[in-house]
């Protein structure tokens, strides 16, 4: 079998340094609807700068270097003890090159590690068997500043006026946007499922940001009200970083998900502008990255 400790710690290297083209094109994008002159506009330029100099220098994208979510897709027979076991070594290695700050904190005792590793759950490893022979690590990583207003609601909502619909739905996530302001490094991206009990949701919220910022969901309702959210969270006039303008939101990501008939939760995880996921791809001997 490949060494796969030092591709690993190249996909931690490139998540944390070098944001992906489809995020980057679509701030370049954002720029150009915001007046000249304007702190949304000088805002967004002072992001794309950031981008480009993170890039060059393999530096990390924001001080803030979140919280290491891997989904590892393996074949049948390939040891998951062992690929934790890389994947953790990986993370040592990219927090002692500063790719990463170390960020793993006992919530009782407020310790520090020092080096990204903490009980089973940090980082964030997430394991499925697939058929064929290979093998695909994704990446994200995810900010505290924007997992701070993510957030999650039971249906009916009656002070929101939201029922047990896709209408209830639209009014939820706007909520949502309208409550992170700033506080979520905005322009963001929304995840969202509806469904599932409290956890599953938000694992699935997580999950459904993987998605390009021009994949849209594949159930035709969902497509629709992934725009029209995206369109109406930018008529806030929150902006980027809360200072006004046109564009709060890049993109949203919507998953449906099957749920018990007394509960109809929907679960937002907003992602900030350092939309920091990567994907590694191992058949063979052969690695490549998305």
């Amino acid at each position: 079998m490949l060494d796969l400790k030092e591709p690993v710690l190249e996909l931690v290297r490139l998540t944390s340094t070098d944001l992906p083209p489809d995020v980057e094109m679509s701030l370049r994008a954002a720029v150009e609807q915001e007046e000249a002159g304007s702190a949304a506009r000088s805002a967004l330029e002072t992001i794309l700068k950031n981008v480009e100099l993170s890039r060059a220098q393999s530096t990390p994208i924001c001080q803030d270097t979140g919280t290491p979510i891997f989904y590892v897709y393996h074949p049948e027979g390939m040891s998951t003890r062992k690929l934790r076991q890389l994947i953790t070594e990986a993370v040592v290695e990219a927090t002692r090159k500063s790719y990463l700050r170390p960020n793993s904190v006992n919530a009782l005792t407020d310790k520090n590690t020092g080096n990204n590793l903490g009980d089973e759950h940090f980082p964030v490893i997430h394991f499925e068997e697939v058929e064929g022979d290979i093998l695909t690590i994704e990446l994200m990583l995810k900010g505290g500043g924007c997992e701070n207003v993510g957030a999650q609601y039971s249906l009916p909502n009656n002070e929101l006026g939201a029922g047990r619909d896709l209408a209830g739905v639209r009014k939820v996530v706007l909520d949502a946007v309208q409550k992170a302001q700033g506080q979520g490094c905005a322009p963001g991206i929304l995840g969202v499922s509806i469904g599932g009990d409290r956890g599953s949701g938000y694992a699935a919220s997580k999950e459904v940001l993987f998605r390009k910022m021009d994949e849209a969901s594949s159930d035709p309702s969902l497509a629709a009200m992934e725009q029209r959210l995206t369109q109406e969270s930018n008529q806030l006039g929150i902006g980027p970083m809360g200072f006004g303008g046109k564009t709060t939101v890049l993109s949203t990501k919507m998953v449906g998900m099957h749920r018990l008939p007394a509960s109809f939760f929907v679960t937002v995880s907003y992602m900030c502008w350092a939309y920091r996921r990567r994907k590694m791809i191992v058949q063979g001997d052969q690695v490549r990255y998305e």
